[in-house]
């Protein structure tokens, strides 16, 4: 598992005018209840995103386990929208999908167009990810996992792979979706590994 500190220390790039940039490329952003997709798509993010969050009712925390989660008071409901600006041609428009299984139906459309995927884990509740690991798989969609700092527990790269099945070409890396340099860095680390499967397909 790996964490870099470039993109913390990398120029800002100033954003490409809408209509302008001649790649724009569509990336989701999935996982589990309460893993950070919300909270990523809001730190990296160039634009002020459009979220459909809203307040989680005493009815629909009886449909989640919020125990891992208690302090979770809002849900996304649809989708989370932001975008981020890669070089003077190409911009990345991310969609963070709903992680509770009653808006699962909103996948499919979700992934549709969709050029790969981040799927973030946190350590603590490994198995919410097999959702959404299983769906980027029946589509054959590329995707990285992230692994998003909860604070804990500690887990080698080899026990996570095992516990999510993932095979060695599938990058793992860690971060703090809070953090603007940090989610960055999980993009790009998500950019690079398509630019690599597409040289291979090349190849």
């Amino acid at each position: 598992m790996t964490r870099d500190t470039r993109a913390a220390t990398a120029p800002e790039r100033r954003p490409v005018p809408p209509g302008q940039a001649e790649n724009a490329l569509k990336i989701a952003v999935v996982g589990g209840f309460g893993v950070g997709k919300t909270t990523m798509v809001r730190s990296v993010s160039e634009i002020r995103p459009l979220h459909t969050e809203e307040v989680m009712s005493r009815a629909g925390r009886t449909m989640e386990d919020t125990s891992r989660v208690a302090t979770k008071n809002a849900t996304t409901v649809a989708f989370d929208f932001g975008r981020i600006t890669i070089d003077d041609r190409s911009i990345l428009y991310l969609f963070g999908a709903p992680g509770q299984e009653r808006f699962w139906f909103l996948w499919e459309r979700l992934l549709a167009g969709t050029i790969g995927a981040v799927v973030l884990v946190d350590t603590r509740r490994l198995t919410d990810a097999w959702y959404a690991l299983d769906r980027l798989e029946h589509h054959g969609m590329p995707y990285i996992v992230a692994v998003n700092d909860f604070g804990g527990p500690l887990h080698s790269d080899e026990h996570i792979r095992q516990a999510l099945a993932l095979t060695g070409d599938v990058p793992l890396v860690e971060f703090d979706a809070r953090d603007h340099s940090s989610s960055k860095f999980v993009l790009i680390a998500l950019v690079e590994h398509l630019h690599a499967l597409s040289l291979h397909q090349k190849g």
